[in-house]
């Protein structure tokens, strides 16, 4: 009998990650020839940790460059621009970029907002109880991202809003209530484009000891990043710090309000709160998976791939791995180890952020914990439909002030 099984279809993630599904596949066909509307090829779907970590870290043998990171088909044009961002980039040009904007996120870079990351988590969390009762996602998860971002990249604080509309826009595609026609993505693109370039066009005036500067100026050896190159990247931060940040915020709020038990405990002692940090990126796994093309033809299990396939990476899966994980479908904030693959399975494409994004959900869920004694579901979250961010579009709730506060 034929294994017939959709994890393609956007549709069904409106009720949540087909978690089911990946099970099904993990167990009976893990590298498994999936139907594709957009390649009459198809493409294969891998769903075990192990595999996901070894596409990961052979990027020799499959690319980001040839065809993109993204599900999507992009041919002319289109795909040539989707080329100049990093994400879509391989070795060389990938190393040489990634050497110069890691500058921008050293610890020392990162330690300046520390202070500003946790007052930001605190005000929001007050405000939040202050008000009793809303949407989560907008009291209280999307706030957090488009504020570090901000202070990270010199925008403004009241244009932070501008980069959510722009980001909601350009990751939302599939979604119908973020985009009003199907060039509206591209259009929102070109809008943070834009904004990107006079942003630099500015510090370049009056270069300074902060983290922009660091990415529009010299390296020791006089290597920098050009206009497009900064622009290209503020965008992909913009949409990566900004829509990963937030749905691991408002996933992992929906974990501890199912889970009251873990809520308990995280509250009763703060030093779960690294553990619990990187349980909400396993358990939500913001992004659900990459594309990659192989280069080569390779034996992944028992399926041959051939060069030129598509192979889509499954991190969703891989963070559900009962063979990596004990009680892989049990939510555990003081889970350790944790080889979970929410940044990545490591490579040349591992997270850049992800100590930025570990400390901004240690920061809001020690404020959370601190000052809330429970935050009750008021209605059903809304998903995001999309095959590709495991979202949270609206989530009502009512927070429960703790004793004292």
């Amino acid at each position: 009998m034929t294994l017939e099984i959709d994890v393609y279809d956007p549709d069904q993630y409106v009720q949540g990650v087909p978690h089911d599904k990946f099970r099904r596949l993990r167990t009976e066909a893990p590298v498994y020839h999936h139907d594709d509307p957009q390649q009459p090829a198809g493409y294969w779907a891998l769903t075990r940790h192990a595999d996901v970590v070894y596409v990961s870290r052979n990027p020799e043998l499959f690319s980001s460059y040839e065809r993109g990171a993204l599900m999507n088909e992009f041919t002319g044009q289109h795909l040539d621009n989707t080329r100049l961002l990093m994400l879509n980039k391989d070795a060389p040009e990938h190393s040489r970029l990634r050497s110069l904007v890691n500058r921008g996120f050293t610890p020392r870079m990162i330690a300046r907002l520390e202070a500003r990351i946790q007052a930001a988590c605190d005000e929001i969390v007050d405000t939040a109880v202050a008000k009793g009762s809303g949407d989560f996602v907008t009291l209280c998860a999307a706030e957090l991202p488009l504020i570090v971002i901000a202070e990270l990249m010199g925008v403004p604080q009241e244009d932070r809003h501008r980069v959510f509309d722009w980001s909601n826009r350009m990751i939302g595609f599939d979604d119908p209530e973020f985009q009003t026609s199907p060039e509206d993505g591209q259009v929102a693109a070109e809008e943070m484009w834009a904004y990107a370039n006079q942003l630099a066009a500015t510090k370049r005036e009056r270069i300074d000891d902060d983290i922009v500067s660091k990415l529009i100026g010299p390296d020791e050896e006089g290597n920098q990043l050009d206009e497009l190159e900064f622009d290209m990247f503020f965008l992909l931060l913009a949409v990566a710090g900004n829509e990963t940040t937030r749905n691991a915020i408002s996933g992992g709020m929906l974990a501890l309000i199912e889970h009251p038990a873990e809520w308990e405990r995280l509250r009763a002692d703060a030093g779960l709160l690294a553990t619990a940090a990187d349980e909400i990126v396993r358990w939500v796994t913001p992004v659900n998976m990459f594309r990659r093309t192989a280069l080569a033809d390779v034996l992944i299990g028992e399926q041959q791939i051939v060069a030129g396939d598509k192979v889509v990476i499954y991190y969703t899966s891989a963070n559900r791995d009962e063979e990596v994980f004990t009680e892989a479908h049990r939510f555990d904030v003081g889970r350790d180890p944790n080889p979970h693959v929410g940044f990545g399975g490591g490579g040349p494409h591992f997270c850049l952020g992800r100590h930025l994004a570990k400390f901004e959900l240690e920061c809001i869920f020690r404020s959370l914990s601190a000052r809330v004694e429970r935050v009750e579901l008021m209605g059903e979250p809304r998903r995001l439909r999309s095959n590709f961010i495991n979202g949270i579009k609206e989530m009502p709730v009512r927070f429960v002030s703790a004793p004292g506060v």
